[in-house]
């Protein structure tokens, strides 16, 4: 069957789903692959399989892709190089439930930064929206604590995956800003590649620090491929011809679905059990997002293909 027979709700379930999936597969093999060399593999797995894919596009648009050169060599630092390493080694330090939890925040995170630096109006919806969402992330962080909250007392590992969305939120601005310039397959591959290069010192330096231990098992390769192949490219390809066929704001919703899979999966295979504070923190954060759905703010994460490629 091909993708244009399969309902656009179902790819875009798909994509959440194995996007869901990659919080818990970093967690569960956090004591037998070190982040960098996760991150550094799950990348190389991905450049082989799109490849094929990307290899015509890229040869054809490779003057508009060097014309811009800069732009995708930050797109690159910040999606592919930071983004997802910065996840893994988070999940060394907090949960599977708590991350994507914190990862609803990006809508929200993106319209701060589009404020800041694109100055773009805030109305009422984005106002509030974005306050109930702080909200809902300090909530998280604190453990729904106030001491620790009045304390500054946080998870390191929170602390590590708010810099990761901030790093994916300043990716997805440049999107925004280039989604006219730059052509999608090509210049995700481009950006795969880049990454790769940009990782390879940390994966060398992992794979030789005898004080760095690596586990290579069923599990461990079975997570490598997991998180290239499907998390990386068949999310993308769903996810993008979902967005084509529903259309950018009705598929930004199911964006929400990411923590809602990624909580069960890690409460069914990796025994992790979903608190009080997680749930309440995960609806306000998502209330906010909603909130924000509703102005064009929202398009500046949903409306773009490349922006959903690396989750």
């Amino acid at each position: 069957m091909g993708m244009n027979k399969i309902p656009p709700f179902l790819l875009l379930l798909i994509a959440t789903i194995l996007w869901g999936g990659n919080f818990v597969i970093g967690r569960a093999v956090a004591n037998e692959l070190p982040p960098f060399t996760l991150a550094f593999l799950r990348w190389c797995t991905a450049c082989i399989v799109f490849l094929p894919l990307a290899w015509v596009p890229l040869k054809r648009d490779w003057l508009t892709i060097r014309k811009h050169f800069p732009a995708v060599l930050f797109m690159s630092f910040t999606g592919v190089a930071s983004f997802n390493t910065l996840v893994y080694i988070a999940l060394h330090h907090t949960t599977s439930i708590n991350a994507s939890l914190m990862n609803t925040s990006t809508p929200i995170l993106i319209y701060i930064l589009s404020f800041i630096f694109l100055k773009e109006r805030l109305t009422r919806n984005q106002m509030i929206g974005t306050v109930i969402s702080l909200i809902g992330v300090l909530f998280i962080i604190s453990k729904g604590s106030l001491a620790s909250l009045l304390q500054f007392s946080f998870n390191l590992g929170d602390i590590i995956m708010l810099v990761a969305v901030i790093c994916w939120s300043a990716y997805s601005l440049l999107v925004k800003h280039f989604s006219g310039k730059l052509p999608g397959n090509a210049t995700f591959l481009v950006s795969i590649f880049i990454g790769i290069i940009m990782l390879f010192p940390f994966f060398i330096y992992e794979v030789t620090n005898p004080a760095v231990h690596i586990i290579w098992s069923v599990t461990s390769i079975s997570s490598i491929l997991y998180t290239g192949i499907f998390a990386s490219i068949v999310a993308f390809i769903c996810w993008n011809t979902g967005v084509i066929r529903l259309g950018a704001n009705k598929a930004g919703i199911y964006l929400n679905f990411i923590p809602v899979f990624a909580a069960l999966f890690a409460v069914l295979f990796i025994g992790e059990s979903l608190k009080v504070f997680q749930a309440a923190g995960g609806i306000l954060v998502i209330l906010g997002v909603f909130l924000t759905s509703r102005e064009k703010i929202w398009g500046l994460r949903q409306k773009l293909n490349l922006s959903q490629q690396i989750k």
